[in-house]
Parts: C-alpha cells; structure tokens; sequence
C-alpha cells in the first residue's frame, strides 16, 4: 500500500514537472517576443532555486541514509541484549529458570512479529503490546528469582542485561516514528515543480529536446522516491527486514 501510493504521488509530481516546464517554455516564448532575447535576470532566480532543491534533496538524502543504518544498529543492538541476557538466566535459581525462559521464548516471537508485520498496525500494535506485558512478567519473575537466590550475580549481571533488552524496545520504537516534518517533503516538491517551471522557461527560444525535458522530470522524481522509500524501510521496496534475521537467530537458539 505504502509503494504503491508513493510510486502514485512520484507519477502525480512527474506529470507536473512535464506541464510546468510546457507552461514555463510557453510563458518564456511570450516574454521573448515581447522583451527580447535578454534573460540574464532571470538566470539569478533560477540558480538560486536549483541550488536550494539540490542542498534540500541532498539532505534529507543524506539524513534518510543516516536514519536507515541507525535503525539497522538498534536491530543488532536488540539481538544481542537478547541474547545477553538470556544466557545469564544460568545465574538465577534452577527451579525459576524454565519458567524465565518459556517468558523469554514467548517475548522474542512477539519482538520478531512486531517488525516482520510492522507494515499492519493493527497486528503490529497487538504485537507491541504483547512484549509490553512480556517485558513486566520477565522482570517480575526475574527480580523474584534473585531475591531468592540470595547471591550478587543475579542482580549485578541478569538485571542490569535485563533492563537493557527492556530499554531497546523503546529506542527502536522511537526511531521507527523519527522522520522528517511533512512540511520537508512538501517544500521539496514545491521547489521541484517551480524549479521544472524555470527550466521550461530557460527552455524559450531554443530547440526543445523531448529527452531532457522528460530527463529532468525523471531523474528529480525517482530521486523523490527513493529518499520516501529509504525513510520508510519497513513499508516500501528499500527493505530493513534482511537484518531481522539475528532476531530469528537468537530465536532459534533458544533450545
């Protein structure tokens, strides 16, 4: 659904760019006949707006990149304290361990489902909850465990590995919602439209050529779309989901 409306807002923009650099040429071909051939100042206008569109489309590129290896981190930043801390179940008393470890298995497979469905928010939340509720009966279970155990161990390295898997959780919460305003993509579009209006009009008064003018608006419009698909790597074609599988792994291993 995501692919799909965005590969429908970037042929909706591209349509655009093809009519605005039609009126631009046209509107240039009228100021033409009637001022002369002078365009040098227009020529400032211009440089000013492609130079804006080109630092805009090269940050948020940029901070679109940045976002996507952050999230890719916090995926092996999760396995990991998963895996930490279910290998310092061994430090708890033998009677609580099983029960420590059938929450621990049931908590993974709802962490796995959360990302691996997080394009469906109903399924996906219900998810979300579920770890939620996982997260408060480990460490309950878990603090229990190490008050009966008596010993330093279990409170000097389960718990603190325990409150790390737990914290992660809200990290990568947060870092799938962390994105740029609307009003971002929004200004980039409009600077893309205006800036195709001024290359139909810089187009006036020389020989039109179909492959640049359908170039520009091409080249500015997959640009667009591959900057939304990267911002979005659980929704579009640009996947996160490959790293998912250290998750899977640290499941797997659960024996």
């Amino acid at each position: 659904m995501f692919a799909f409306l965005n590969l429908s807002v970037c042929a909706a923009l591209f349509v655009g760019m093809l009519a605005l650099q039609e009126v631009g040429w046209r509107l240039g071909e009228r100021h033409r006949r009637r001022a002369g051939a002078d365009k040098s100042a227009s020529g400032a206008t211009e440089g000013a707006v492609y130079g804006l569109l080109g630092l805009l489309l090269a940050f948020t590129f940029s901070g679109a990149g940045a976002r996507f290896e952050s999230r890719h981190h916090l995926v092996v930043q999760e396995a990991n304290a998963i895996g930490t801390a279910w290998l310092r179940i061994d430090l708890l008393p033998a009677a609580a361990q099983p029960h420590v470890r059938q929450l621990f298995r049931t908590y993974t497979d709802a962490r796995i489902e959360r990302f691996r469905r997080a394009s469906n928010a109903a399924v996906g939340g219900a998810a979300l909850t579920r770890s939620v509720v996982l997260q408060q009966q480990i460490w309950s279970s878990a603090v229990a465990a190490a008050n009966e155990s008596g010993q330093i161990p279990p409170f000097t390295l389960f718990l603190p590995a325990l409150n790390e898997m737990i914290d992660i959780t809200t990290t990568r919460e947060a870092a799938m919602r962390l994105h740029p305003p609307l009003a971002v993509f929004v200004m980039v579009g409009t600077l893309t439209l205006i800036g195709a209006l001024f290359a139909g009009y810089g187009m006036a008064g020389k020989t039109r050529s179909r492959v640049h003018t359908v170039g520009f608006a091409a080249v500015l419009t997959m640009a667009l779309f591959v900057i939304v698909d990267f911002e979005f790597p659980r929704f579009g074609f640009i996947r996160i989901d490959a790293a998912d599988s250290l998750l899977v792994n640290v499941r797997q291993s659960m024996k």
